[in-house]
């Protein structure tokens, strides 16, 4: 284990910080899940320091700007969010922080926010009963959403999770007390949780009680709304690629954030239709007044439907059944359905057709979102959308208010500040446009692969690369780059600021990054 603590974290500014009012508590902006951040005095640059060769250890010497850094795994998909003195983030267990639980997990890790002290662990088996649902050494890819003393997120099994923020530190909570059982594979003996172990509060399996068939990754960022948890199954082709095994499962459920309880899911009809697997995560935005959700499937098509209930709220009436959500509009997200009638969905490892992996971004009643060949398949077309959010039906033709057809295949999410919008590709290039009109400002040769996101905050744009380089660049429609900062690690995450502090999750570490903390 590793956390390393540079001298200038001064124990005053910390205080100032325990104020909360600037937490990170998900992936995105509330709601919106735009990526930016009204944090200030956030770091230009900083030395992640040089590693160890022998113990793969970051040397504390030779950091600087960097309050502390804490051993992770050694793959990590899992943004960091930071919330109430914690910062949580998913990785696997190629460093076990449990000597009992050796091998492939999935884990989501929680540090303390000051000093980087590792707090607690949840630890999930391997979904091996689906062939290829549970990628090797992915990990805990999805980053959780925390309210509260509750933390939400989806594991590698297909289970969206409800946990203690403090763990096991403060004993177990319950309702649910079988946490032994759950940290190990079926079959195996139960193992006694100790106070580095997560305290699970309930648990709901998608595999089990959905009829989900999750592909290669179950990964979403839970949004939360009143009482409601809205989540992407994750549901996918077989292992093969050739067909979707569960067409009848959902897209998306809604849960009873109290209990875990299914009141309802969605009736988008992706069905067979679904290209490879379902990545994204929902957004919500306010259309007239009214509350709107927005998401992209894996069939291709941007959603937009109903919540349960505008305000979030949940009645206690017993014995209720799940209800279905009510469409609003949808979007065909390949380029051919804007001058084609049918538009053929492909499946199998030479397939073009296209899916969304990103999350759809509102702002100023409009959605945007990037729709993509997929790169796994080696396929490299894609374009950025602005739909109008403001209408009702088929928008594919009628919606579009303008279209970027240079992004090439991508993964990543847009970040939208001051009338810029920016958006990475898998290619390895950051575009900048006009949010308005899409006009292009300038592209940026960052490196490939990008598997990351952009995050806007304090008049920079930050970007960690597949090829060990950590980006700042200034905000503005004028190219200017800050800071090209080499790290040890590949960086698959979206950084996060918080309280001040810049937090950046490379394969293998956690870096908290200095700047001037902010009561």
């Amino acid at each position: 284990m590793q956390i390393v603590l540079t001298c200038f974290a001064v124990p005053l500014l910390w205080a100032a910080a325990t104020l909360r009012a600037d937490d990170q508590p998900q992936w995105g902006q509330r709601d919106s899940r735009n990526l930016v951040s009204d944090e200030k005095g956030l770091a230009e640059g900083f030395d992640p320091g040089k590693r160890n060769p022998r113990t793969d250890l970051i040397d504390v010497a030779t950091t600087s700007n960097v309050r502390w850094v804490a051993r992770l795994g050694n793959q990590t998909y899992g943004s960091p969010v930071v919330a109430g003195g914690k910062v949580f983030v998913g990785t696997n267990n190629e460093e076990p922080r449990d000597p009992r639980i050796e091998g492939d997990r999935g884990v989501m890790m929680c540090f303390d926010e000051r000093t980087g002290r590792f707090l607690w662990q949840l630890v999930v088996p391997k979904l091996y009963e689906i062939k290829w649902s549970d990628w090797h050494y992915v990990g805990i890819t999805s980053p959780p959403s925390v309210e509260g003393n509750r933390a939400y997120l989806v594991s590698n099994r297909c289970e969206v999770i409800c946990l203690d923020v403090n763990g096991m530190a403060d004993g177990n909570d319950g309702p649910y007390t079988d946490e032994g059982r759950h940290m190990v594979p079926a079959g195996d003996k139960p193992l006694a949780p100790g106070d580095k172990d997560a305290d699970i509060i309930w648990v709901y399996d998608m595999v089990a009680e959905a009829g989900v068939y999750p592909h290669n990754a179950s990964s979403c960022s839970i949004l939360i709304h009143g009482d409601q948890l809205y989540v992407c199954t994750g549901n996918g082709v077989e292992w093969s690629h050739e067909e979707v095994p569960k067409p009848e499962a959902p897209t998306l459920v809604v849960l009873d954030k109290r209990t875990g309880k299914l009141v309802a899911r969605d009736r988008l009809g992706t069905g067979t239709n679904i290209i490879h697997g379902q990545w994204s995560s929902p957004s919500l935005g306010r259309v007239a007044g009214k509350p709107r959700m927005f998401l992209g499937g894996g069939d291709g098509y941007v959603y937009a439907f109903e919540p349960l209930t505008a305000d979030g709220h949940l009645d206690d009436k017993a014995g209720r059944e799940p209800r279905f959500l009510n469409n609003f509009w949808m979007f065909n997200g390949h380029p051919f359905a804007q001058t084609q009638e049918d538009v053929e969905i492909e499946h199998g490892y030479d397939c073009a057709s296209y899916e969304v992996f990103s999350m759809p971004v509102f702002y100023n009643n409009r959605v945007y979102v990037t729709v993509s060949q997929d790169p796994w398949y080696k396929k490299d077309l894609g374009w950025l959308v602005c739909i109008d959010a403001t209408t009702q039906g088929d928008l594919t033709r009628r919606g579009l208010v303008w279209s970027y057809k240079d992004t090439g295949a991508t993964l990543s999410t847009v970040s939208i500040a001051d009338g810029l919008l920016y958006v990475a590709d898998y290619a390895g290039r950051l575009h900048c446009l006009d949010a308005k009109t899409g006009e292009c400002y300038w592209v940026h040769d960052a490196g490939r692969p990008i598997w990351s996101s952009t995050l806007v905050a304090d008049g920079k744009v930050y970007l960690g690369t597949g090829r060990n380089l950590f980006w700042v660049l200034a905000h503005g429609k004028q190219l200017k780059v800050i800071s090209r900062i080499r790290m040890p690690d590949r960086i698959y995450t979206t950084p996060t600021a918080a309280n001040g502090v810049l937090y950046v999750a490379t394969n293998k570490r956690m870096y908290a990054i200095g700047g001037k903390l902010t009561p």
